[in-house]
């Protein structure tokens, strides 16, 4: 599978009737066409934060084998089941995640969110994920709780519709799943 550019995921047609088509949008690029080319709703934003560039390679006894591509392969397959829209973006920097949340705003119907390290570290994160005022699912390939204690606490859960821990990277199908139920 070739390389591709973690900047932005486009993973289905964008809705004739939505004013910023794709092309607009910075660093943003479609992957596919595979949904009706009319959304019903908004795309459902997913950001990985930091170090989850190296899935697949980073502790694989801890987060498998799958890489970043395989999780942005089943988010852009459970969206197109759903007749949903992805946008997926990955930042090794907390003030790119930061600034890709502030474009939210009337645009994505919901996040699913990986913060990686900044889960507890952030509170800049948070504050930002707080502005968008749509539905966060928290999502974290291994069961943070069966880890390091440090690893329990989140500045995100708080603030999260819901947290899904420990299904690998099938914890982000569910909350895809679950964002189109509830947007």
């Amino acid at each position: 599978m070739r390389r591709r550019s973690w900047a932005c995921w486009i993973s289905s047609a964008r809705s004739a009737l939505r004013s910023r088509p794709a092309s607009r949008i910075p660093e943003c690029r479609r992957i596919s066409s595979t949904v009706s080319p009319v959304a019903a709703h908004g795309p459902i934003l997913v950001l990985n934060g930091p170090n989850l560039n190296m899935l697949g390679t980073r502790q694989p006894d801890v987060y498998g084998r799958d890489t970043l591509d395989d999780v942005l392969e089943l988010c852009s397959r459970t969206a197109a089941r759903l007749d949903r829209e992805v946008v997926a973006f990955q930042s090794n920097s907390e003030g790119e995640l930061i600034d890709r949340i502030h474009k939210v705003r009337g645009f994505e119907s919901g996040i699913v969110i990986n913060p990686g390290g900044l889960t507890h570290t952030s509170v800049a994160l948070r504050d930002a994920l707080v502005i968008p005022e749509v539905p966060i699912i928290e999502v974290h390939i291994s069961n943070v709780y069966a880890r390091e204690e440090f690893r329990h606490h989140s500045y995100v859960s708080p603030i999260a519709t819901a947290v899904i821990s420990g299904l690998g990277i099938h914890g982000y199908a569910a909350a895809i799943e679950h964002l189109a139920r509830i947007t």
